[in-house]
């Protein structure tokens, strides 16, 4: 999250009330064309075992300066690049953006997308939230930003209130997930708080949407997160990180397959380790627009196999 969406956060409410290979055994030939046979296989293997990614989504706040001026013009451009699903946040107009729930699904329905999940204030009427979002199919409301604790008990207090979260979302056939940034990926007094989080939800109430460029900015490995605690995250912000950012740079967003996240190797983990739902997030654009770098994001990942 950079400064900007901080202040976002702030004025709409969220921070204030806020409380993711083996390799080919050599084969033993010897003979003519032994070679020509291991290239064979390898080929063969490779087209065997990669796939294409397959669905995925956009976050919405990476369009936050156009979306709001024309959400039904933003959707159909959104549709077009090649997005199926997207993620929601709320803003000042509140979840749906100054439209119904319903109209808003239809909107979406009509141009072939699906509404996965929102970011929202999950401080202020969240049990009105969570009926309204389980009313027009969402599967997922979330927690976008808590913010870095002082003690390790305040992360244990912030637990206990994302089962509470879960709880409510459960009532309403839906699930409640928190997305992390750098903070929970930190050290305090020698304990990781993203460990907290993980060891005191309850995981039939609460999941994880992992942004893998906190993670990252933060020095950590995302694919070791994902192995230590398969299933979950079962969502995630695809975000590459710029190759010259240093270590203390936050906003360093830039478009996927031009920054430092092998995603092609750490998307292939995430499949293996319980992820359901791949969401674009971008938040810098260098040379760029909002809606340009949403579309090579897009054309990213419809290139890619894992």
């Amino acid at each position: 999250m950079s400064s900007n969406r901080r202040d976002f956060l702030k004025k709409s409410g969220l921070f204030a009330s806020a409380f993711a290979f083996g390799s080919l055994a050599s084969c033993n030939d010897s003979g003519p064309g032994s070679s020509e046979k291991k290239d064979s296989t390898a080929a063969t293997a490779s087209t065997v075992t990669e796939q294409p990614l397959g669905d995925f989504g956009l976050q919405l706040y990476t369009l936050r300066d156009d979306f709001p001026k024309d959400p039904k013009g933003v959707l159909k451009q959104v549709a077009g690049f090649g997005y199926k699903q997207v993620e929601g946040f709320e803003g000042p107009n509140g979840l749906w953006w100054g439209l119904t729930a319903v109209d808003f699904k239809k909107t979406l329905d009509e141009l072939g997308l699906s509404m996965v999940s929102s970011h929202c204030d999950t401080g202020k009427d969240f049990e009105k939230k969570a009926a309204s979002a389980a009313s027009v199919g969402l599967k997922y409301l979330i927690n976008p930003y808590v913010g870095a604790q002082k003690t390790l008990d305040d992360y244990k207090k912030l637990a206990e209130q994302f089962n509470k979260n879960g709880e409510i979302c459960k009532k309403n056939g839906i699930r409640f997930a928190y997305h992390n940034h750098d903070y929970s990926f930190k050290a305090l007094d020698g304990q990781m708080p993203q460990d907290i989080f993980l060891q005191n939800t309850d995981a039939s109430l609460v999941d994880f949407e992992m942004d893998m460029y906190w993670v990252v900015t933060a020095g950590q490995d995302p694919e070791a997160w994902m192995k230590k605690y398969a299933n979950r995250f079962t969502l995630c912000h695809v975000k590459d990180r710029s190759k010259t950012a240093k270590a203390e740079e936050h906003d360093a967003s830039v478009d996927l397959g031009t920054g430092s996240i092998d995603y092609k190797k750490v998307l292939k983990t995430a499949s293996q380790t319980g992820m359901k739902y791949y969401i674009v997030e971008q938040e810098k654009y260098e040379n760029s627009t909002p809606l340009k770098s949403a579309e090579v994001d897009a054309a990213y990942l419809k290139a890619l196999t894992i």
